[in-house]
């Protein structure tokens, strides 16, 4: 690929769903099997065919956004070339990309920042359409935005939300674009014709125009479609990660782990069944405690409870649950504390 590829990450949204995480931290920052959801996105763009070729621009959210991804990407991917754009209003995707107009140009990835994929970046550098959309086929796809492809296996248009179920093809999320200004005059398009769903203006639609145009854009399928938009789907996520990486954490005296389970390091366990299906941060304390289907973020300190299906924000005191034979389900933010009266 002779020109910079230009990666784009819209991540300004509130996060409203995975609230009471998101009051104080944007939502990429929250864990997931042991990292970041954002580290597990970067970890796709290692199989682009010139990694080194490459810009970012980060879309934020004001206030949190535009503090703290700025830091966490100069403490954990210090060689990246970064360009990070506010977007103060929640106006929608196509807003969100145009803000950023002045860092694009020529090829540019586009993906959303809960969306995960399995997929192999490497042909890019020989891809010869104008656009590619990433999809999966499902049983169900009227909850999702679709492709519909003609015969030739081009993508005719999308169709946000469909009516039927003939067009399986739902579009993930991940979006390449041979030309992202060609991208940006839809979207000028798109804002001149007032095209809005709900007040937002929707990429879809900009892709719509593309196609009226004349771009030639395929699909590329993907067996692996995860994210980590709410607190449901996060666990699951969880779930689904741990099984892949088949985490093997070391072994502590008086604990019974029931794999998969990532457990940091640096934590401290101690009389405890762990797992399956849990995922726990750095500089935790949990003792006396049975844990399954869980996250734990970092420093957080749990004695005398049983959880279940349980997201614990960072530098958290949960303890003194009388009946550990009946686990407790908890959705706490960072800094909070829940003990049990007996």
């Amino acid at each position: 690929m002779a020109e910079t590829l230009k990666i784009v990450i819209p991540m300004a949204g509130w996060g409203t769903r995975m609230r009471p995480h998101t009051w104080s931290k944007p939502k990429p920052l929250v864990s997931v099997a042991g990292k970041t959801s954002f580290e597990h996105l970067m970890d796709l763009f290692e199989t682009l065919p010139e990694p080194n070729r490459t810009e970012y621009i980060f879309i934020v959210g004001p206030y949190l956004g535009e503090t703290q991804i700025p830091a966490f990407v100069e403490e954990h991917y210090p060689g990246i070339t970064a360009h990070y754009v506010v977007q103060g209003e929640m106006k929608g995707q196509s807003h969100a990309l145009y803000l950023a107009r002045q860092y694009l140009t020529g090829p540019m990835l586009m993906i959303f920042s809960d969306t995960l994929i399995e997929t192999d970046f490497s042909f890019l550098d020989r891809e010869k359409s104008h656009g590619v959309a990433w999809v999966k086929a499902v049983p169900d796809p009227r909850r999702f935005g679709v492709a519909e492809v003609n015969e030739e296996g081009w993508i005719k248009r999308l169709i946000e939300k469909p009516q039927s179920v003939e067009n399986d093809l739902a579009v993930v999320g991940c979006y390449y674009f041979k030309s992202s200004e060609d991208l940006m005059a839809a979207i000028e398009e798109q804002m001149q014709r007032n095209i809005q769903l709900m007040n937002e203006y929707f990429l879809v639609d900009a892709i719509n125009i593309m196609l009226e145009r004349g771009a030639l854009m395929r699909v590329e399928r993907v067996d692996t479609w995860i994210d980590t938009g709410t607190i449901d789907a996060t666990l699951e996520t969880n779930a689904f990660l741990l099984k892949r990486m088949n985490a093997k954490p070391k072994e502590y005296p008086n604990v019974k782990v029931l794999p998969p389970v990532f457990i940091h390091p640096t934590t401290e366990v101690n009389e405890a069944v762990i797992g399956p299906n849990v995922s726990i941060g750095p500089n935790c304390k949990i003792s006396q405690a049975v844990i399954q289907d869980s996250i734990i973020e970092g420093g957080t300190r749990i004695k005398q409870a049983a959880l279940t299906h349980s997201l614990i924000g960072r530098n958290c005191v949960v303890e003194g649950q009388p009946n550990k034979e009946e686990a407790s389900s908890l959705n706490i933010g960072d800094n909070s504390e829940v003990r049990f009266e007996a």
